[in-house]
């Protein structure tokens, strides 16, 4: 277990000379071979987060999810007997996608109290089993009990859903999270049903994404337009620089100091903003979470900003200080192209205020998730014409550095096996 503490002397990078602090290829991040290694060594065996429990909160709800990155698509399901299970999206009798709506390729959800595929008619209960066969007279030797669905691996922790694909996964749900992110268990993240997305196609690698939401050296240049003027300038001349940083085994945390919005003067924010009593941050008045886990705010931060947990290999969830929390995903589907999705949770609103104040903070996101997509096509194009090899990074960019080691420390064990194996 590798896990950042706050350095007393030096730089966050120098105090782990594992990464160094050479310039790096971004090779991995244009690479069609290493996307099909990324594939195999990486999505096929990490745990990967597919959503939560209130997208299914009763008994034969189902929601599908498209898999590209792992070619398949599952049936998330809630079944009768209360569990939450998953299975590949496949009929066992002639390779039917089994769950879709109006465009095969397109995701769904819903409710039923069993899968009926729309080819021939064959028909499965919530926990996969096979209950009836069309004219089954007419097959030999038919024994339904072997031709349920087929399984994937999934489990819960505090509502989120995580499958692994893996034939046996190397590690259970709780031991890949690890410490720095079950220390969040008690987090109110069930109180949270007020819910926002925002999903885009991206053209550029994934990993080239989940950067720009490692760092916040890019926030006063390329968020300055979002602050008043005078803000903006001074902004941009002193930096900032977050004052926490943290590794637990794979996965990567970045916490930052905050500022109390309404303590602003009116010339340092949006006319909106003091009409609504809303910002970025969320509402003004948030509400009232009780004592909240150790995980959240470790490094005590006073103000409070945020707390961005990166899970490896692409699952962020950021913990906002205003009492509310987003999730971001990048699903990869070529080695230039990925899926974002982006979605914030709030307390159900009680005034219509609070609603608005809500909205307001999932606009401004939604902004801000913009303005740093825009730079990612380009960097993308440029970085594969070759004509730079290697790049810097400073040390307020080292969890980047931690990030690109640690996927191809994956895909040099996954090969290392392999060949072991013969």
């Amino acid at each position: 277990m590798r896990r950042f503490a706050k350095p007393t002397e030096g730089s966050w990078t120098e105090h782990h000379p594992e990464l160094g602090t050479d310039p790096v290829s971004y090779r991995d991040s244009i690479s069609p071979e290493v996307y099909e290694q990324e594939r195999e060594a990486i999505f096929k065996r990490a745990w990967l987060n597919v959503g939560r429990v209130e997208q299914i909160p009763r008994k034969g709800a189902y929601f599908t999810k498209e898999l590209k990155v792992v070619n398949t698509s599952i049936i998330v399901v809630h079944t009768t007997s209360g569990a939450i299970k998953a299975f590949h999206n496949v009929c066992r009798h002639r390779g039917n996608k089994l769950v879709w709506d109006t465009m095969p390729l397109e995701e769904t959800s819903g409710m039923c109290r069993q899968f009926t595929c729309k080819y021939h008619g064959w028909r499965y209960d919530l926990d996969g089993n096979l209950t009836f066969v069309q004219q089954e007279d007419e097959f030999f030797d038919l024994d339904k009990n072997r031709y349920g669905l087929v399984e994937v691996h999934c489990d819960v922790w505090e509502g989120f859903i995580f499958v692994n694909v893996a034939q046996e996964p190397a590690q259970s749900l709780r031991e890949f999270l690890g410490p720095m992110i079950t220390e969040l268990q008690g987090y109110p993240f069930g109180q949270m049903t007020s819910r926002w997305q925002y999903r885009s196609v991206v053209n550029a690698n994934w990993k080239l994404f989940l950067d720009a939401f490692q760092e916040f050296y890019h926030a006063p240049i390329l968020h300055g337009n979002q602050t008043p003027w005078d803000f903006r300038v001074a902004a941009a001349r002193a930096g900032f620089e977050a004052p926490h940083y943290r590794i637990d085994g794979p996965h990567r945390l970045v916490s930052t100091s905050g500022v109390r919005p309404w303590e602003m003067g009116p010339e340092m924010r949006k006319p909106i903003e003091g009409i609504v009593e809303g910002s970025l941050f969320g509402p003004w008045e948030p509400r009232d979470l009780g004592e909240l886990p150790t995980g959240v705010n470790p490094a005590n931060c006073d103000p409070w900003g945020l707390d961005s947990f990166q899970l490896f290999p692409n699952f962020a969830i950021v913990i906002w200080s205003q009492g509310w929390y987003l999730t971001y995903h990048y699903w990869p589907t070529s080695h230039d192209s990925h899926i974002f999705e982006g979605t914030l949770y709030f307390p159900e609103p009680r005034t219509p205020s609070e609603r608005v104040a809500q909205e307001l903070a999932a606009v401004s996101f939604k902004e801000y998730a913009l303005q740093d997509a825009s730079t990612l096509e380009a960097t993308h194009t440029m970085i594969g014409t070759g004509v730079v090899e290697n790049f810097l990074l400073n040390d307020q960019e080292v969890l980047i550095r931690h990030f690109h080691k640690e996927t191809a420390g994956w895909i040099a064990d996954y090969y290392d096996h392999a060949k072991a194996k013969g």
